[in-house]
């Protein structure tokens, strides 16, 4: 992306080149565009299925009630820019779960009474 905003971003490339594979694997038709059941897909493939009306409101959001489907422009400035969408969070989310252990190692450490909630 040639745009002055996301010069500065940090990895460009590597960003754009995940995106682009994360945003293919959903393009279900080959048409350069996420449909409702593409979405459908990826939120039950992320563990968090949504309603028809929830997918439809996560669409409007990524596009600005512009379009019924998710071009690729329209993701990667969702991803790339400030505005917190959940569709974005949901993406974030997973890859952070995929690339760090949750359970730590070893065994618990010990708790008293004076350290509970």
């Amino acid at each position: 992306m040639e745009d002055q905003k996301y010069r500065d971003e940090d990895d460009l490339p590597e960003k754009l080149e995940g995106f682009k594979n994360k945003y293919a694997e959903f393009d279900l038709n080959d048409e350069g565009e996420i449909e409702l059941m593409g979405l459908k897909r990826m939120m039950e493939k992320l563990g968090a299925p949504k309603t028809h009306l929830e997918l439809k409101k996560m669409i409007m959001e990524v596009t600005g009630g512009s379009s019924n489907t998710i071009n690729y422009r329209d993701f990667v400035k969702m991803m790339l820019g400030k505005r917190s969408a959940v569709l974005k969070l949901v993406l974030i989310f997973e890859d952070k779960a995929n690339s760090t252990p949750c359970k730590p190692e070893g065994p618990p450490p010990k708790r008293d009474i004076a350290s509970l909630p």
